[in-house]
């Protein structure tokens, strides 16, 4: 008689006959950066995650890398200020977060920096495209996300990641660094982004919000499969290094449908909302954060994901340090 059982009956058998691993050299830590030299500042709907200025910004990075995390996804906190509708300061030699990334790489030239290349940050009105009589413009916020990506490699940028979900972008963008001499430089395109009600917590880190209107003309449906198996194919034949799902719990038969039709790594986002339930509950003794932490992650790779990009990161470094 066949008895399953008796590859569960120890630890060491139970480990031995494991068909997922999950380690450190699979995550990548997201960072939220302030234009101050010196901020830390917590964001109160994801306890324990901060934006930090620049010398915050060196210690922690110093911290995760003693903890064996090595590759960071950086996203900029954007003064008012400096918001307009045809969001310029994302191509202007002043931003801050091109200064920051040059000055990351110079102190730590090991790490892998992943950028996000999106207009949102940017612009006064919040949406991901330049917008024209309520209309997003595909075509021209592709021109400026190329521009912004051959600046952001420039910088020091490792992975370009492009999270706006315009058509055409990847392949724009690939030409772009290719002919001013970036075709080292990997991209991870944001290429199965669902209009997910789990970006809350993030549009409070950053302050980005759309101020009218939603983002459901250029980010997926959330009812839709299929598509996701088009978008993958685009993103691939225009050059992306990586295939990346977002959010990963909602749609884990995407990140396995990606991983069995594309022979290139895929990746996924446990988005902020995600990880906001977690804290949550575990607030109020409901779950056992630790052991949810694991069983999300572990989930994401058995699913198919060869990277995982997770504010989980740290935490998870240093449960198995």
């Amino acid at each position: 008689m066949l008895r399953p059982r008796r590859n569960r009956k120890n630890s060491a058998i139970r480990e031995m006959v494991a068909e997922t691993n999950l380690s450190v050299s699979n995550l990548i830590f997201p960072l939220f950066l302030e234009d101050e030299n010196s901020a830390k500042i917590e964001i109160n709907s994801m306890p324990g995650i901060f934006r930090y200025g620049e010398s915050e910004l060196f210690a922690e990075v110093e911290s995760c890398l003693e903890l064996g995390i090595n590759s960071f996804v950086l996203f900029p906190s954007v003064k008012e200020e400096y918001k307009t509708d045809d969001a310029a300061y994302a191509v202007s030699d002043e931003n801050y977060y091109l200064k920051r990334i040059l000055a990351l790489k110079e102190k730590f030239p090991s790490i892998t920096l992943m950028s996000d290349v999106a207009l949102d940050p940017y612009s006064s009105h919040g949406q991901d495209g330049l917008v024209k009589n309520g209309k997003i413009l595909n075509d021209e916020t592709v021109e400026i996300l190329s521009e912004m990506s051959v600046l952001q490699a420039q910088a020091g940028i490792d992975i370009i990641g492009p999270s706006d979900m315009m058509d055409g972008r990847v392949g724009a963008i690939r030409l772009n660094l290719d002919v001013n001499g970036y075709e080292d430089v990997s991209i991870m395109s944001y290429t199965a982004k669902y209009a997910s009600a789990f970006y809350g917590p993030f549009r409070d880190a950053l302050d980005s919000a759309p101020k009218g209107g939603d983002k459901k003309t250029y980010q997926m449906n959330p009812s839709n499969k299929r598509e996701a198996l088009l978008e993958a194919q685009l993103d691939f034949e225009e050059g992306a290094d990586f295939l990346m799902v977002k959010p990963a719990l909602s749609y884990l038969d995407i990140i396995s449908d990606l991983s069995m039709n594309f022979d290139i790594p895929i990746a996924a986002y446990n988005v902020s909302g995600e990880y906001a339930m977690v804290k949550a509950a575990a607030e109020k003794g409901w779950i056992n954060s630790d052991a949810i932490m694991h069983e999300i992650l572990l989930s994401i790779r058995r699913a198919g994901a060869t990277s995982i990009l997770t504010y989980f990161a740290k935490e998870f470094a240093i449960k198995n340090s």
